[in-house]
């Protein structure tokens, strides 16, 4: 599902993509259901292309927002703005306890509560992939 989410630099929120042209994308912004050109010289990523810092190795985005929905069962009740860096710390040790403190950074943090609750109040909180359904069964 993270593959169809994106997010482009410069515009607040989470961008859903509809479709793709040959030098723009269309997008829905999840906020206000608002659609609108991307064009290919703005800077855009897909959630599901993210993943965060272990001691060992990386962890999908989508991997990461599986534990935040299992550990709160909805939206994150932390005023990002306002949070201390140890509240940051402690929440992001509770969901991704071996998450490594050089590499990922409190703004790292604030983001990945940011679009957790945006994708929430969206209605999105299956944050798997479709692409290879059936797979390991």
């Amino acid at each position: 599902m993270l593959k169809k989410i994106l997010s482009v630099s410069g515009r607040p929120g989470l961008y859903r993509l509809l479709s793709q042209g040959k030098n723009m994308l269309i997008v829905e912004s999840l906020i206000d259901k608002r659609r609108t050109p991307v064009y290919m010289n703005e800077k855009v990523v897909a959630l599901g292309d993210i993943a965060m810092y272990t001691d060992d190795a990386e962890v999908p985005l989508a991997e990461v927002m599986t534990n935040i929905y299992n550990k709160y069962n909805g939206a994150v009740e932390i005023a990002v703005k306002h949070a201390s860096n140890d509240e940051l710390r402690d929440f992001m040790s509770g969901v991704l306890p071996n998450y490594d403190r050089d590499r990922v950074y409190m703004t790292d943090i604030k983001k990945l509560i940011t679009w957790y609750n945006l994708l929430i109040e969206a209605g999105i909180t299956d944050f798997k992939d479709e692409e290879n359904p059936g797979q390991g069964e």
